[in-house]
């Protein structure tokens, strides 16, 4: 299969028939290296293939899979060391973006990108637990104010009082 370089930076080259509705499957872009690459790092490895068959490339042989293994596991670390120097990122990316396209399967790769959006949206959320007579609190504020979300009465609150947060 060949990949053009061009359209390798941002997109997948479908192994099978390109679906027809539907998002077009992206690959990584520099922004998500450091939440994909731990991502990409526990999927690859060879004993993966036999959990998650449907997930990648098939190819002729074992030893074939290996090289590519290989290669995509030493290009991942060269990104890696890339991405922190903040030089050479895009060619670097579209290195590992074309192994990737060969390594993962279009089913795979959708699924790949499907755990990353998770990842990235709980990496967006944090949890903080206040006391139920706060929340009471804070519900009668809302419904005095008109708001909707817990968000935006703790903005609101906090924008009320602007040097508290310096």
């Amino acid at each position: 299969m060949k990949i053009e370089t061009k359209n390798a930076c941002n997109s997948w080259q479908y192994h099978d028939q390109k679906p027809t509705a539907g998002r077009k499957l992206k690959l990584l872009e520099g922004d998500e290296l450091i939440v994909a690459l731990p991502l990409i790092y526990r999927l690859i490895p060879l004993a993966e293939i036999k959990n998650r068959k449907d997930w990648f490339v098939e190819l002729n042989s074992p030893a074939e899979r290996e090289r590519l293994f290989v290669m995509l596991t030493e290009s991942l670390s060269s990104l890696n060391q890339i991405r922190k120097q903040a030089t050479g990122l895009e060619s670097a990316l579209i290195q590992t973006n074309i192994l990737l396209n060969r390594y993962f399967s279009d089913y795979g790769w959708r699924m790949v990108r499907k755990e990353l959006s998770q990842i990235k949206k709980r990496k967006k959320k944090s949890h903080i637990e206040i006391g139920n007579d706060l929340v009471v609190k804070l519900k009668d504020f809302m419904s005095v104010n008109q708001i909707d979300t817990f968000d935006q009465a703790i903005d609101h609150l906090l924008s009320e009082y602007p040097n508290s947060t310096e």
